[in-house]
């Protein structure tokens, strides 16, 4: 019988298991990260802005219903004729 020495391929063959185990541990210790773009940050900022739209609309919704909502129909046409002539 012939003895090799500590130089043998096959000394631990527990020894690839236990690198998985580790790698495994490391993949799984990292933590999801989230980075938010300059462009999101402006969209939710310009999400602000539309509060005040709102309440223009919301104004214009009751000077209608009440009867005090007048249209200047002139500047409706036009815009409508500048519009459809652009495209």
């Amino acid at each position: 019988m012939k003895i090799n020495g500590t130089n043998q391929t096959n000394f631990n063959p527990y020894q690839k298991q236990l690198q998985k185990q580790m790698q495994l541990k490391k993949e799984t210790s990292q933590k999801d990260q989230l980075e938010i773009s300059s462009q999101a940050k402006q969209l939710q900022e310009s999400g602000k802005a539309q509060a005040s739209r709102q309440e223009f609309v919301q104004d214009i919704k009751n000077a209608v219903e009440s009867g005090d909502y007048k249209i200047n129909y002139e500047k409706t046409a036009q815009k409508m004729i500048d519009f459809w002539s652009k495209h």
